[in-house]
């Protein structure tokens, strides 16, 4: 989780909401990503999907079974269908999101059975940190806007 907040420091530079995420294959970290979405102009660069198309690319697969994420706060509903569909099997969260979060919080979608894969996921790693680097980040965002 460290790594994956090392991320989101690298997304907080950019003056993106500072979210993280690797990819560990066989002990190894094999792919990283941080939020990127005003950087790049797509709702599409959460940091859980730059890092799962990395992952693929590095493996050669679209099937990332073998693999465990790790990310600096709970998916939203399409980071958690990426996860689902690229199937990887384990899931460590640090910081909870009541407001969008899709893996426990307003739903659970890594875990709903009607999906033919499911997750084990962990929640609650190295929150605090995790937790603070947000609250930081939006309050001096607030601070800047007034």
């Amino acid at each position: 989780m460290s790594q994956a907040i090392t991320q989101a420091r690298k997304a907080e530079k950019l003056c993106e909401v500072p979210i993280g995420c690797v990819i560990v294959y066989e002990g190894k970290v094999i792919a990283r990503g941080y939020n990127r979405r005003n950087t790049d102009h797509t709702a599409l660069a959460h940091a859980e999907i730059m890092a799962i198309k990395k992952a693929c690319r590095i493996l050669g697969d679209w099937r990332l079974e073998e693999c465990t994420l790790y990310v600096t706060l709970e998916p939203c509903q399409m980071c958690a269908g990426a996860i689902v569909q690229s199937r990887i099997p384990r899931v460590v969260i640090g910081a909870m999101n009541p407001k969008a979060g899709c893996a426990g919080s307003i739903y659970d979608l890594l875990n709903d059975s009607r999906f033919n894969h499911r997750c084990e996921v962990e929640r609650g790693i190295l929150k605090d940190r995790c937790s603070e680097m947000l609250k930081v980040f939006f309050k001096k965002l607030r601070e800047n806007k007034k």
